[in-house]
């Protein structure tokens, strides 16, 4: 008998060993409004829908064995009943009538508090939620497909208020009552002088230092990522911050008097207690999709789940998926599927003692957090430098409980998030085939998310048509992609082929065969985002690290995309911008202008670069890319070639058919504003 079937053998006896104990999961749902949404209009044949906001409720079984993966778990109070408990706030937006629902539920993992359904798949324009605004519901794309959408908060550390999702968890504490203390490291790319620093990620609440005056708290600095660090002497620096031109005591801020300098990283490791129990994140993201579709009494009932994820959260449910977790605690399947964004090849900070789920990693911020570690692809493969062998799928108690799943990144996560490693082995010698109810789809030559155009002014580098931020559109693939997932959950109506760039076929290639053109104001990055075996501390498989900052070994290949000789990407799904090109548009940005390192790379962002107009700009400037006047003859041509383009696009199952007319009019302005330049 294999191991794998033992495990599964032994956890189906654990689990009706549990079974007669009172259900987990959501254990009350408290309503806090409710209303039509836009009057009651109609969404086609799925009737008017509704905005449900509130508050839910869960209870956790510790002694379950699909909760055995949570970390401190064991440490957390309980309730009479011998429960953990958490509660978080709540969105829902369904049909009216239950019935009508098309019987598949959306569960957005919302990404740090926020709601990235109404801009990705409805494309809104306003960020106000309310029944009665209809920038906020866009054109209803996901009320015309008869969707129940579901916010739920999972993120212990956002900060209440401006509507963020939330969540309230206990706090891990040892068997005599006594705190739990550890070691947590914070750090930052300082690119203008400050006097005070945050110790949490962005704009989450960081963890309190225990004790100011202890001496494992380090301050150091360096020049580059991987340089030595250089320790600041204790008397320089301490926990506070400026209040009314003062400084204040303050245990979640360091401030220095003469000011943290430009183009250092600073790393601070102190000793913080009271670990909350981060990993029933995890937990509530399964069970809100087991409420909706396993209680006969759910509020919105579904038949069919599918999970969405954008970059934090798509690396959060690559971690789900890693952990075992959609098995929920009656041994039946969570999602049937997934739509996981931009999270290239990264986990993350989600389920350890002191995690910071806000945590990324990029090649130049947030270094050497657990994000980027093996295994990558689905498949399990062995690891011969640690001596390993894992898959993301490995954990799963069934394998049928894997859902069918998407895969989307731009070409940012192969420079920015080592996405290469999904569908590489550790050596990136040859491909690996995603499995069958997977797609991995590579959207080429875009940055992590859809910059503004035009680009602004401030944006540009250097006297030339040389602009920070990319704004080639991609957000129409998620909305035509969200469409074929539910189809395929629903229907079982095949998806799209998957598209991205492979080593069989010469398109993936190392970063030093990159051969971008040589084109003038660019400055080419040195370097691509690698990740590398990482050694956290002797208990960091029990979801412990000791070590920080951790011990880093060697790296795994990262591999980028080919380019044309314009410089866009020659693999994936390639938008109009790549079809019918009028600029390059780069997947990355380095840091030219910024203070220290200007050949590394700017998180999230990509380069916009116009063709020349004509043969004598091309020449003058000595740009080695045709002349927009050589590639077309002109505006109707042009926009002939947008319309023909974009009904291919239609026709592969990558663009809707009624968002041709925003493609082109995209199109137009893109025509208008370069010749205007």
């Amino acid at each position: 008998m294999s191991k794998k079937r033992f495990f599964r053998i032994a956890l189906f006896v654990m689990f009706l060993s549990v079974i007669h104990q009172a259900q987990a999961g959501v254990s009350n749902i408290e309503i806090t409004s409710r209303a039509e949404v836009l009057g009651g209009k109609v969404f086609g044949t799925y009737g008017p829908y509704e905005l449900i906001q509130g508050r839910v409720y869960f209870s956790f079984d510790p002694s379950n064995p699909m909760n055995q993966r949570i970390v401190d778990l064991q440490r957390a109070p309980i309730n009479k009943q011998g429960r953990v408990e958490a509660s978080s706030n709540f969105v829902v937006l369904k049909p009216v009538d239950n019935a009508a629902s098309s019987g598949v539920g959306l569960v957005e993992v919302s990404n740090r508090g926020g709601k990235f359904t109404p801009s990705y798949f409805n494309r809104a324009t306003s960020g106000s939620m309310s029944a009665d605004n209809p920038d906020w519901f866009g054109n209803g794309l996901v009320m015309r497909q008869g969707l129940t959408v579901i916010w739920v908060g999972w993120q212990f550390d956002v900060p209440h208020g401006k509507g963020n999702l939330t969540l309230e968890v206990p706090v891990a504490e040892k068997p005599n009552g006594e705190p739990i203390t550890g070691l947590v490291r914070s750090d930052w790319v300082v690119d203008e002088r400050v006097k005070t620093l945050k110790m949490g990620h962005r704009d989450q609440i960081g963890y309190p230092v225990s004790d100011p005056e202890s001496t494992q708290n380090v301050l150091t600095r360096r020049h580059g990522r991987e340089a030595k660090r250089i320790e600041v002497p204790g008397h320089l620096w301490r926990f506070g911050r400026e209040q009314a031109g003062t400084v204040v005591d303050d245990d979640a801020h360091i401030y220095m008097k003469k000011g943290f300098e430009p183009g250092w990283i600073y790393e601070l490791v102190y000793r913080s207690a009271n670990p909350p129990v981060v990993g029933l994140g995890l937990a509530v993201i399964r069970d809100i999709i087991s409420y909706a579709k396993y209680n006969e009494n759910s509020l919105f009932p579904v038949e069919k789940g599918i999970a969405a994820g954008v970059s934090q959260t798509g690396r959060f449910l690559r971690h789900f998926l890693y952990q075992g977790f959609n098995t929920d605690e009656h041994y039946r399947p969570a999602y049937d599927g997934m739509m996981i964004i931009t999270a290239g090849a990264g986990r993350g900070s989600f389920n350890h003692r002191f995690a910071q789920p806000s945590r990324d990693a990029h090649r130049y911020s947030a270094f050497f957090y657990p994000t980027d570690i093996f295994p990558f692809t689905s498949r399990k493969q062995f690891d011969p430098q640690s001596w390993s062998s894992d898959g993301l799928l490995e954990h799963l108690p069934e394998e049928h409980h894997a859902p069918k799943t998407f895969y989307i990144n731009t070409g940012y996560e192969y420079w920015g998030r080592a996405a290469s490693l999904i569908h590489t082995n550790v050596k990136g010698t040859r491909d690996v085939e995603p499995c069958s109810h997977e797609r991995i789809y590579h959207l080429s030559s875009g940055q992590h998310f859809v910059d503004r155009f035009p680009p602004p002014e401030d944006m540009r580098i250097g006297p030339g048509k040389v602009y920070r931020g990319n704004p080639l559109e991609f957000k129409v693939n998620y909305r035509a992609l969200l469409v074929a997932l539910k189809q395929w959950v629903h229907d079982e109506e095949p998806p799209p082929a998957s598209q991205y760039p492979t080593i069989n076929s010469g398109e993936l290639i190392p970063f030093d065969r990159y051969d971008f053109p040589d084109i003038p104001g660019v400055l080419e990055p040195s370097t691509v985002h690698t990740a590398y075996r990482v050694d956290y501390g002797a208990r960091w498989g029990e979801g412990i690290i000791d070590l920080q900052p951790p011990r880093i070994g060697p790296e795994y290949p990262s591999m980028v995309c080919r380019v044309n000789e314009l410089g866009n990407e020659t693999a994936g799904i390639k938008n109009i911008e790549v079809r019918v090109p009028l600029a390059t548009h780069t997947p990355w940005c380095t840091r030219k202008g910024y203070p220290g390192s200007p050949f590394e790379l700017v998180d999230f962002r990509g380069t916009f670069i116009p063709l020349p107009l004509t043969d004598e700009e091309k020449k003058s400037s000595h740009d080695p890319r045709p002349s927009i006047e050589s590639l077309y003859q002109g505006r109707t041509d042009y926009l002939d070639r947008v319309r023909v383009e974009a009904q291919k696009l239609v026709n592969k199952g990558f663009l809707l058919e009624e968002d041709i007319p925003y493609v082109e009019k995209r199109g137009r302005a893109y025509w208008e504003w370069i010749h205007q330049r």
